[in-house]
């Protein structure tokens, strides 16, 4: 069995995980992870009961109850690196020991649900609606960092995306990760099904032109037009490939959903969206107690 190097897994002197700052008994089972860390504060609100709080940087991570079901909330940050160092530490907090630096002989599998904000790409999918991610279409390469990936991903659909769009070389090949089917079926009476991009950045990587051009003008345009066996690309984030095919790799369940704030065929957003973030929070709690 391997034994992880101190330099691959890093473990503070007080037994918690390097970047999180958590100790193994401090996570639970069903995670909701959110990018800004007032979020945590939002849903932690609603907790019955709180076990502990714990800061590091950008990760603000609350353990509590929720109608008596054990819920973690934590705040990644913005992108798809901070999702590598989370979804990557979580896991070590569930199945390795720490003691021997070895896998644990149980395993222990993970609900990941993000929760975040969106901008429509579709023009019928309005300011204040839910998309779940059925399926998350990766713009940022993370994926093909680690062994399987072609094992978790949609090739098909890959490949059609990219003739259609006459995807530029030089970016990173385009990949596209399942949700858990398990938490889509459980939502899906809730939410919008989607295809939602996970982007490496919020302006030229998601078509935005401020001061200086995307590569490619049409490529939203390309996007909106898109069309696999009836299903279509619905929406922009950032973080939820990475989290869809970290999870397939690993064997968690995981979901992003979303609210959506901006409509970016219309080219409006709203600011004023914290209304919309809680009714999707509300939902997603009870939701989650009934698993």
């Amino acid at each position: 069995m391997r034994t992880i190097p101190s330099s691959e897994l890093i473990i503070n002197a007080d037994g918690s995980i390097f970047h999180l700052h958590l100790k193994p008994e401090q996570l639970a089972d069903i995670v909701i992870l959110v990018g800004d860390p007032a979020r945590v504060a939002m849903i932690a609100e609603y907790f019955d009961t709180k076990e502990c709080e714990v800061a590091n940087r950008e990760f603000l991570t609350v353990t509590g109850t929720y109608k008596g079901k054990r819920m973690t909330v934590m705040s990644t940050g913005i992108g798809i690196g901070n999702i590598d160092i989370s979804v990557v530490e979580l896991d070590a907090l569930a199945n390795i020991d720490f003691e021997t630096r070895q896998a644990k002989s149980e395993f222990r599998q993970l609900t990941l649900v993000r929760l975040g904000t969106s901008g429509a790409i579709q023009r019928d999918i309005e300011v204040g609606e839910v998309v779940f991610a059925r399926t998350s279409l990766g713009f940022d390469g993370l994926l093909s960092y680690y062994a399987g990936r072609d094992e978790v991903c949609d090739l098909a659909l890959e490949e059609a995306f990219s003739n259609h769009t006459d995807w530029y070389s030089k970016l990173p090949a385009p990949y596209f990760v399942d949700a858990s089917k398990e938490l889509f079926d459980h939502f899906k009476d809730s939410v919008r099904e989607g295809i939602t991009i996970a982007a490496p950045g919020f302006y030229a990587p998601q078509g935005r032109y401020v001061r200086i051009a995307p590569h490619d003008l049409k490529l939203n345009e390309k996007i909106e037009s898109f069309e696999f066996e009836g299903r279509r690309i619905t929406n922009f984030e950032m973080e939820g490939s990475a989290l869809a095919g970290l999870a397939a790799l690993m064997g968690h369940r995981a979901a992003t959903i979303c609210t959506i704030i901006a409509q970016r065929v219309a080219k409006n957003a709203c600011t004023d969206y914290k209304p919309f973030v809680r009714k999707m929070i509300e939902m997603a709690l009870d939701k989650l107690a009934a698993l």
